[in-house]
């Protein structure tokens, strides 16, 4: 098999095809370097070396500094006008910039925030469970795994409830961006569409951010447009960045996660049987275990600042690499038999909230605290609950998206 991590045909493969070619790679003597060709309304970035083991993935993550996020860590790249029309996102940034956001945004996620939503919560999980008893079985994506994650942040940011399914809309708009487009018409499209999808989630926030800051109430937009005791709150445009980072990135680990995991149990009875018989023992290693497993992020890219030996390979200033999450994710070097789920294994050195480094996932113990309150309302009351069949994934070479899963209870 011919691996070539830049065509976006090699993302069209079985993931079990990615996986082996993944392993190929990792036991090679250097990264190899891979020539990018141009795709439409994406600039390309000439080529990238692929880092795939645990350890290069590691180091660059670390060394932001010489690994910098800037222009953008999406591969290929975006052209200019991106960051013209929707503002610069924190994960394409460096510090200062990157550090001075991260300090503002990180005081939603202080243990004190996560413990206070852990209510609306445990109450969003029943609702939904509810609603999915009632309906009876279907998609698990649309029924269940999607819905947590964008209640959780609009109930975070203040959204209210009749704005939400446009919200919801929009956010599947963006996602599905993110997939491998099959031509050039379908590609002007999409880009079209994700483009007004974004614009108006930015439009919907600001908005909003500007009545706070007349009138502040208890919730986190509130918070990020008033001054604190520091002086320092968001612009209008770092708003909007933020919301729409915190919806597509926030949803996407979590709801993917989830829909992966019930697909998982199900696969691995005996995993299954673990963890229901001791929910608490168990669920924080499953959770990530899954993480590892599924890399809900693939990869993100870098671009190199200055001369750099990485294990023998000599880097140059301007150098593109590309971090492999999933791949590191299934390094045997650091997780002996990678490719067996395992929620007894010590899968927390995995890669699949970012790593280690500046840019470490600022909501992780959001995404693992609604991932077990999910799993507790579903292994109580739908003890039968297990998936049906083959999940339907995005083709994408960024998200390890699932697009739908049949599940019966």
């Amino acid at each position: 098999m011919e691996i070539d991590l830049a065509d976006l045909g090699f993302w069209r493969r079985p993931l079990k095809e990615r996986y082996e070619a993944f392993a190929r790679l990792r036991d090679l003597d250097l990264p190899v370097f891979f020539e990018e060709k141009r795709v439409p309304l994406l600039r390309s970035g000439g080529g990238f070396y692929a880092l795939v083991r645990h350890a290069d993935v590691v180091e660059a993550g670390r060394n932001a500094r010489v690994f910098s996020s800037e222009p953008g860590v999406t591969s290929p790249e975006p052209p200019g006008w991106v960051r013209h029309v929707f503002g610069e996102s924190m994960v394409n940034m460096d510090d200062p910039r990157h550090a001075r956001l991260r300090r503002i945004v990180s005081r939603a996620f202080s243990p004190k925030m996560l413990g206070n939503l852990q209510g609306d919560i445990d109450a969003a999980c029943a609702r939904i469970v509810d609603d999915a008893v009632a309906a009876g079985p279907g998609d698990f994506v649309g029924q269940v795994a999607s819905r947590l994650p964008i209640h959780v942040i609009c109930d975070m940011m203040g959204v209210p409830d009749a704005m939400r399914v446009k919200v919801h809309a929009r956010v599947d708009v963006s996602t599905a961006y993110s997939g491998v487009r099959p031509s050039l018409p379908r590609s002007v499209g999409m880009a079209v569409q994700n483009t007004l999808a974004l614009l108006a989630l930015q439009r919907l926030v600001i908005k909003l951010g500007r009545e706070r800051a007349a009138t502040p109430r208890g919730d986190l937009v509130s918070a990020l447009v008033t001054a604190n005791v520091d002086g320092e709150r968001l612009t209008d445009r770092e708003l909007g960045s933020f919301f729409t980072l915190l919806l597509v990135a926030g949803n996407e680990t979590a709801r993917n996660t989830m829909a992966h995991g019930i697909k998982l149990l199900t696969d691995n009875p005996e995993q299954r049987r673990l963890l229901t018989e001791d929910f608490d023992a168990h669920i924080g290693g499953a959770i990530e275990e899954m993480v590892r497993y599924v890399s809900p992020i693939m990869q993100f890219r870098r671009t190199v600042t200055e001369d750099y030996d990485l294990r023998g390979l000599h880097l140059k200033a301007g150098d593109k690499v590309v971090l492999f999450y999933g791949s590191a994710n299934r390094d045997e070097s650091v997780f002996p038999s990678a490719d067996r789920f395992d929620i007894t294994r010590d899968a927390k050195p995995h890669v699949g909230f970012g790593g280690p480094g500046p840019h470490f996932c600022l909501g992780a113990n959001l995404a693992r605290q609604e991932i077990r309150a999910m799993f507790r309302e579903l292994f109580t009351r739908l003890p039968g609950i297990r998936s049906v069949g083959e999940p339907e994934l995005l083709v994408s070479n960024f998200d390890n998206s699932v697009r739908s899963q049949p599940y019966t209870f």
